[in-house]
């Protein structure tokens, strides 16, 4: 026999032990390789999962804070409007006390002015009678102070005044 062609001793031994091995990969080895695999695979599908879960959650409290913020963004806004228009509120009610004040300031005033103008007319009067009623009992050489205190003159002068004093104003 040549060199090519094997003895049937060694093949029957060779395909033997290829048979007891085989049988022992295919019985006992893969089955456990297979399972080492499920898990990893079970393992890297459970992460995933998990991961895509956590993703989701993530974007579901994302959301939920974006909304809160928006919400929080305008109660702000709300809250500064509501300072501002009791800002002016507190403005206007402010320029409206300031002029009532002023209003009755003013109001005092002119009637302060009024009398004074009056209690300063009636003493210029005095003084004017005086004036005159000295003067023109130097001009006349004797004292005509009972002929004023009897007499209407003065009064019919400073009504005479008054009435011209009234008629030029208008």
């Amino acid at each position: 026999m040549g060199i090519l062609i094997p003895r049937l001793l060694p093949t029957v031994v060779c395909v033997l032990t290829f048979a007891v091995v085989f049988v022992c990969l295919t019985k006992i080895l893969l089955p456990r390789i297979n399972g080492v695999l499920a898990e990893r695979q079970d393992a890297i599908e459970g992460r995933k999962e998990r991961a895509e879960r956590t993703a989701i959650e993530a974007g579901e409290v994302l959301a939920k804070y974006r909304d809160e913020l928006a919400e929080a963004r305008h109660e702000a806004a709300r809250l500064r409007q509501e300072a501002m228009e009791h800002g002016a509120q507190l403005i206007a009610e402010i320029r409206a006390e300031a002029l009532r004040e002023r209003e009755a300031m003013i109001a005092e005033s002119q009637a302060r002015l009024a009398t004074d103008r009056v209690i300063a007319e009636a003493e210029l009067r005095g003084a004017v009678v005086s004036s005159a009623t000295e003067l023109a009992g130097r001009v006349v050489g004797e004292p005509i102070d009972s002929v004023v205190d009897e007499s209407d003159v003065v009064d019919r002068f400073f009504s005479d005044l008054d009435a011209r004093s009234a008629a030029g104003l208008k």
